[in-house]
């Protein structure tokens, strides 16, 4: 187990693996090269799409998914009036 900077909490890496709706978390890399070699284990168990997913697509800024989250909420609040 360790400290997930992300949670703040002690995790195991089979959460880590699958915490991206069944793909890895983007930091699993990052968080777990220093007691495995964590790259070489998932290149070899996803797909080249599935790799790309993970840890190669560019991450969204923070403002971006923000403002998506908004859009989305009002959008579904004027769908149920």
């Amino acid at each position: 187990m360790i400290r997930c900077p992300r949670l703040g909490q002690q995790i195991h890496f089979s959460y880590c693996r699958q915490e991206n709706m069944g793909l890895p978390c983007f930091k699993t890399l990052d968080c777990w090269y220093i007691y495995f070699q964590v790259a070489e284990y998932l290149q070899q168990e996803l797909s080249d799409a599935q790799w790309q997913e993970s840890f190669e697509k560019p991450p969204i800024p923070k403002l971006l998914s923000l403002a998506e989250l908004i859009d989305k909420a009002q959008k579904q609040a004027k769908e149920k009036k």
